[in-house]
């Protein structure tokens, strides 16, 4: 009888919360929630490369602030991540999908991450990389690149046309990061859920 008192109360004590709390449907990411640690890491991440652009050692005989961007095509983050009901590009957006989102936010973040990894300037690894592989560690680990090696020394310096690149390089991931911090944020509220 003891035995049966010392397994049947826990049961039916699980069985009663079991029955009167609810639950609530979280996003799903990649690894987990999204938390707001991936919405702080995507702030810092776009404040770094904000500053970066402001740096004149980085783009030195480069004037940055009249020069174009260069965006990546070749995902659709802005159109796959537009909130549901949004009307930005003129239709209107009735559903949202966190997975296609998800997907097209870290195949960006690995072709930046490439990209500039193989740069010479130090400055820039120390805080835009740096910022860029600390918000893919916490939160799109599957798409961190392992098989990078520098290509360039400490001793190397970039040329006019590399700091000229990367300056338009730059500033298109900067409107990129804009993009998928207001995501992240987007994601992290809950509202594609409703």
């Amino acid at each position: 009888m003891q035995l049966f008192k010392l397994y049947f109360t826990p049961a039916l004590l699980l069985l009663i919360l079991s029955c009167f709390s609810q639950s609530k449907s979280l996003p799903v990411m990649s690894e987990g929630q999204m938390t707001n640690s991936c919405v702080s890491y995507a702030q810092i991440l776009l404040q770094n490369i904000t500053d970066a652009l402001l740096q004149g050692t980085l783009f030195h005989g480069v004037d940055c602030t009249t020069k174009g961007v260069e965006l990546y095509t070749e995902t659709n983050t802005s159109s796959v991540c537009a909130p549901k009901g949004s009307t930005c590009s003129g239709i209107a957006k009735s559903e949202f999908s966190q997975t296609s989102c998800l997907t097209n936010i870290g195949e960006d973040l690995r072709h930046y991450y490439k990209l500039l990894a193989k740069h010479p300037d130090r400055l820039l690894g120390q805080t835009v990389l740096f910022s860029l592989r600390q918000f893919m560690e916490k939160c799109f680990p599957e798409f961190l690149p392992n098989d990078l090696a520098s290509e360039h020394t400490a001793a190397d310096r970039s040329t006019y046309d590399e700091r000229l690149t990367l300056c338009k390089v730059l500033k298109g991931f900067q409107v990129r990061a804009i993009t998928i911090s207001r995501v992240i944020g987007y994601m992290n509220s809950g509202e594609h859920t409703k």
